[in-house]
């Protein structure tokens, strides 16, 4: 789970795993590496680990959306006729509402030209077929909070908590047992007074920041 900034919406789509995809169209190869990205900079650094993959490819075009409201967006043609290649791709992302990822279609020429229109469909195509079958998941914002409480009622309480489809996060035992959790921020109210009734009001809570978890 990786820390974000409050701000934004409450969830996104993004890639599921790094992999690759292969299309074909009139002989030409399109391989189109996919790969989730927290920043601007580790979106760059897979571009160029790719580039370095293919350097005797065609292109290596490019596109990329940082932000869970796609506050950074970024298209490379390389080399092919401007806007038929990076536009497209980033075009697919948004269009399949995908954010911290990063996308890279190699092609190979084939010898037959696909014209403008043949490019704008094989390249966004490329993107929404890997997508398709490397896949995406969904993350959602979540509050952090720390749950303390004595060992005696510890085992039972963490039990209740996975029985009701929280999110165990970590549970350290020292002194006492400390439980951390994701909630959605709509249900921590409802929790405290939950947690109260489940422990007779023996435990502790304690507030930390926001992340985003897999739903």
């Amino acid at each position: 789970m990786r820390q974000e900034q409050p701000a934004g919406p409450e969830e996104y789509v993004t890639v599921a795993a790094e992999g690759v995809h292969e299309t074909e169209v009139n002989r030409s190869r399109f391989l189109c590496a996919l790969a989730p990205a927290a920043t601007e900079s580790e979106a760059q650094e897979f571009l160029a680990r790719v580039r370095k993959e293919h350097p005797g490819a065609n292109h290596n075009c490019s596109a990329y959306v940082i932000g869970a409201d796609a506050g950074i967006q970024k298209a490379n043609d390389d080399g092919e006729p401007g806007g038929t290649a990076g536009v497209p791709m980033l075009q697919m992302l948004l269009r399949r509402e995908v954010r911290y990822a990063a996308a890279v279609v190699t092609r190979y020429f084939g010898g037959v030209k696909l014209g403008a229109g043949g490019l704008i469909r094989a390249y966004g195509g490329a993107v929404g077929e890997a997508l398709d079958a490397v896949g995406t998941v969904t993350r959602r914002r979540f509050r952090l909070v720390t749950v303390t409480v004595g060992h005696e009622r510890a085992g039972r309480l963490e039990n209740d908590l996975r029985a009701t489809g929280r999110e165990v996060r970590e549970v350290r035992y020292g002194a006492e047992v400390t439980i951390e959790l994701g909630l959605p921020e709509r249900e921590v109210d409802a929790f405290r007074g939950w947690l109260a009734d489940a422990t007779a009001g023996s435990a502790g809570i304690q507030l930390g920041g926001e992340a985003f978890g897999t739903v």
